[in-house]
């Protein structure tokens, strides 16, 4: 059946915030990169057995052609070569899964897009290609990619003709084991991917037969079949209706159908996805070497209140450690860690304390603005407190600290929302006033703009804030 947009990024979501999300890719998301697609992949060794491919539904079939006309897999191999490694464009669908916090990754394709992807994010990737790579566990490592069909730097033993799906289990039956077991365990999000795999379609047979109706829901994009495609009426309507045919028949393994009239569509979803995903990630900014009229005692409550409500309602918390404030964010996040979420702590708080000991100023700006730049990428919220240093040139003055307006620069080009405390004074205050003077741009804080300038009590800012932030991840 099909799903809509937004129960789609509201489910999928959710499952990568709970740790069971998978992504699963066929290939059309490689075809974004500059590779072909499984038809004129074939397409040239078709026309060497004179077959026409634009006639043939049955690719399996021609590849097998291929291999017996030949007597051996070197022309296939050759070509599995010459596709798959050639000069690749950016593709912004790949660049977003890979940034998503996903650690499980499924591919039929040969191409290295995706193990790339995730290097260059800075994640490892555990590659498994052939069976006995699967019982070994790649340290530290980030996410897994199961290639189960292959990789282009072993094209002999890549599955591509209907001898290798029928040896498929004698070659690679463990694929099929872990592959059925993350299908029932995890919820995945299917890209570019037909459909039309032998392998996947005996796999969720078997599944279907064991579970009946009792299985996970998985979800998957198709495009729409548009009227424009055909020039007959008829053709029109018998794809169509075929289409939505083909919709229900996977609803029986649990896949439902997310419809776009354009692929485009598909990368704005993605983006919506990682936005969403983002939103449950905090950003707590603040520093105080002066408490002002709020006293050492009341300020360092706030912080940890407005932390322990956050954790709470489980969002995530990413602290700077501040001058003042990081310890009080610290624990009450700890608080609420150690009393109700079994003592995850990495699950609920991300500390980046800031790095010391770098005595040349330009040197230690240009490495201060990169590190809060890394630190609050992954955040969708940001809240600012206080906001105040010593004078490096005179101690006994306090000025407003600059990195806290750095920092709402960078989440504010991140798209944060932005949560500015400006009873607080300092550079909260500055904060709230360029709020304030742009309140188009933050129409989600005008029923609670006078709060956040004027309230001083405790209790009443940390959960107006808790309401702010838990309003706008439903506004996903």
């Amino acid at each position: 059946m099909a799903v809509s947009k937004e129960a789609l990024i509201r489910k999928f979501t959710q499952a990568i915030r709970e740790g069971n999300a998978g992504i699963f890719a066929g290939a059309g998301l490689s075809r974004a990169s500059g590779y072909v697609d499984w038809k004129n992949f074939l397409r040239p060794l078709a026309k060497e057995v004179k077959l026409d491919i634009e006639k043939e539904k049955d690719f399996l079939s021609v590849a097998q052609y291929c291999r017996n006309e030949s007597g051996t897999r070197g022309s296939i191999n050759q070509e599995i070569l010459n596709a798959f490694n050639a000069k690749v464009c950016e593709n912004e669908n790949i660049e977003i899964i890979a940034r998503l916090p996903i650690s499980t990754y499924w591919t039929t394709n040969y191409d290295k897009l995706i193990e790339k992807e995730l290097e260059r994010k800075d994640r490892k990737a555990d590659v498994k290609i052939d069976s006995d790579q699967l019982s070994n566990i790649l340290i530290d490592r980030d996410a897994v990619v199961y290639k189960m069909h292959g990789d282009v730097d072993h094209p002999a033993s890549a599955v591509l003709t209907k001898d290798d799906y029928v040896l498929y289990d004698k070659k690679r039956s463990l694929f099929r084991t872990i592959l059925k077991g993350d299908l029932i365990s995890k919820r995945f999000l299917f890209i570019g991917f037909s459909f039309e795999d032998p392998n996947l379609d005996y796999i969720l047979s078997q599944i279907h037969a064991f579970l009946d109706e009792n299985v996970a829901e998985h979800y998957c994009f198709f495009r729409r079949v548009q009227k424009t495609d055909y020039s007959k009426d008829e053709d029109y309507g018998y794809e169509k209706a075929k289409q939505d045919l083909r919709a229900r028949d996977l609803a029986r393994y649990g896949i439902q159908t997310v419809f776009v009239d354009d692929y485009s569509e598909i990368t704005e979803i993605l983006r919506d996805i990682e936005f969403a995903v983002k939103r449950n990630n905090v950003f707590i900014s603040g520093c105080a070497d002066d408490y002002a009229s709020w006293g050492r005692d009341k300020a360092e409550g706030l912080a940890r209140k407005i932390s322990e409500f956050l954790v709470k309602d489980d969002f995530k918390i990413t602290s700077g450690f501040g001058i003042g404030i990081g310890s009080s964010v610290i624990n009450g996040a700890l608080v609420e860690i150690y009393r109700s979420k079994y003592r995850h702590i990495d699950e609920y708080l991300r500390l980046c304390p800031f790095p010391q000991g770098i005595k040349d100023v330009a040197e230690r700006k240009n490495v201060f603005t990169q590190y809060r730049k890394d630190m609050i990428s992954d955040t969708g919220v940001a809240i600012f407190l206080f906001g105040n240093k010593k004078d490096p040139t005179d101690s006994s003055r306090i000025i407003e600290a600059p990195g806290c307006w750095e920092e709402f620069l960078i989440a504010r080009n991140n798209k944060n929302v932005i949560i500015p405390i400006g009873s607080t004074g300092f550079m909260a205050k500055r904060i709230l006033d360029e709020v304030k003077a742009n309140m188009d741009d933050y129409k989600y804080l005008e029923k609670y703009i006078n709060v956040l300038e004027t309230e001083v009590d405790v209790d009443k800012l940390a959960k107006t804030v808790t309401v702010i932030v838990k309003e706008q991840r439903m506004a996903e």
